[in-house]
């Protein structure tokens, strides 16, 4: 891969490039931020860290769901279909976001966009801290998932662009963990407290990480606060007295043009199976093991409420412990290697009517399939074209989303009838499915772009 002559001239083009998708004379190849040898640039640092921030932010929401739907459907007096209403407010959020991302790129520059993400999950936040009546309540994950969606995606474009990424995209997923298993810790720790609940105080502490979240954007990513200045003219030159609606025009037909290119791009689609059952079956878990211990098992609720820290410590672990062997001994086989542990695990968790044997057997699921969401992060960078990865991405998140959300809420209408039992045979059935999926992933070798992504 060429090295451009310096970092300060790479951060430009790669910034360009992630907020743009495409310029006018063409897609352009994003260059590492590092020469041979050379290392990450101070900014650079900085910048990958208000990343990791942004994840760990994300975290401590996500994680915090399983351990406060109990208090939630308790407090508001509804069953597990109503409460799934909020996995159903997740997804909503994250497929608009798909569609507005790539619009929103032609305006907004890098940081703008991550600045804006922040902001989303700071409104969310501030709203659910003061006990919201339940409809508000489910509206502020659609905002949240706003937030995240333009968030992850452009902090894992970032990340994809540098050297070594495949390190940097596992810290900052493992920020992500660290984010969920500090969650049920401090929302347990909330809502058990005291002789009535007040499980909603919990989110005083994600709005405080959002601010700080937001102020480190902004510092980290300043030079890219503004708007693009794109203007074209009928000869595809750029000129600065073009009309208004001339550029409108052409921003909004560059945006389709990438959509199309996406959508017609078979590694998104396959990518995105496995995605999509990949976050069903982590979400469905983490979501629903304290309500399964609790109705299924006669676990107390203050107590098993820390078991889904024990899932996110094990993610938190896998991704820290398990990127560097991945990377080396070949992505395609290691990550399958994991799902099947990860599926022995689980028959562990339904077949021994243990607490303590469950709660281990969930935390060595969380190690096993924490790797898998940021190598399949780094693979998508190999497969997917730099002109479309900006708006692939988005997309791929949302299908993964669509499973984090759709599966959950299955199981919680389900469970509604049958019984909260039902999450076993549905965790075997996704898992099984996401190992199918992983192998009908294109390996990047057999892509024309892959030698483009190369390092």
């Amino acid at each position: 891969m060429a090295i451009t002559a310096t970092e300060t001239a790479v951060e430009n083009v790669e910034l360009t490039d992630f907020a743009q998708g495409s310029s006018e004379e063409g897609p352009r190849e994003t260059q590492p931020e590092e020469g041979p040898d050379e290392g990450l640039s101070k900014l650079a640092y900085l910048r990958l860290a208000a990343a990791g921030v942004s994840f760990f932010v994300a975290g401590t929401n996500d994680g915090s769901i399983g351990a406060l739907i109990p208090y939630v459907i308790r407090e508001y007096n509804v069953n597990t279909a109503i409460v799934s209403s909020v996995y159903g407010a997740n997804f909503f959020g994250w497929l608009f976001a798909a569609f507005a991302n790539t619009h929103l790129c032609q305006y907004l520059n890098l940081g703008a966009m991550l600045a804006l993400g922040a902001l989303f999950q700071i409104i969310a936040h501030a709203l659910r801290s003061w006990d919201p009546p339940f409809g508000l309540f489910v509206v502020t994950f659609w905002l949240v998932s706003i937030g995240q969606a333009f968030q992850d995606t452009h902090a894992n474009s970032y990340a994809a662009g540098v050297k070594s990424s495949h390190r940097w995209l596992a810290f900052i997923h493992a920020m992500y963990a660290a984010g969920c298993l500090v969650g049920p810790f401090v929302s347990t720790a909330v809502a058990s407290s005291g002789e009535v609940s007040r499980w909603y105080l919990y989110y005083t502490f994600p709005l405080g990480l959002g601010v700080f979240n937001l102020v480190l954007t902004c510092i980290a990513f300043r030079d890219t606060l503004g708007f693009v200045r794109k203007t074209v003219t009928s000869d595809n030159h750029e000129s600065p007295d073009v009309d208004q609606s001339t550029e409108a025009t052409s921003r909004n037909t560059n945006a389709t043009q990438l959509i199309k290119q996406t959508v017609s791009t078979p590694s998104v689609w396959l990518l995105s199976l496995f995605f999509f059952f990949y976050l069903g079956s982590v979400l469905t878990a983490s979501g629903w093991v304290v309500e399964y211990l609790v109705k299924a098992r006669g676990g107390e609720l203050s107590q098993v409420g820390f078991v889904p820290a024990g899932f996110n410590g094990g993610t938190l672990l896998g991704r820290l412990l398990l990127a560097e062997p991945t990377h080396r001994y070949g992505e395609r086989r290691v990550i399958f290697g994991y799902i099947v542990a990860a599926f022995a695990f689980q028959l562990i968790f339904w077949l021994v009517p243990n607490i303590i044997a469950a709660s281990i057997a969930v935390s060595f699921m969380g190690v096993f399939t924490g790797p898998l969401f940021a190598s399949g992060m780094s693979l998508a960078t190999k497969l997917f074209p730099p002109a479309i990865r900006a708006t692939a991405l988005p997309f791929v998140f949302v299908f993964a989303q669509m499973g984090g959300s759709a599966f959950p809420i299955i199981t919680g209408v389900v469970s509604a009838n049958a019984g909260v039992k039902v999450l076993q045979p549905i965790l075997v059935a996704l898992l099984a499915t996401t190992a199918v999926t992983w192998l009908l992933v294109p390996s990047p070798k057999a892509t024309p772009n892959a030698a483009l992504h190369q390092e």
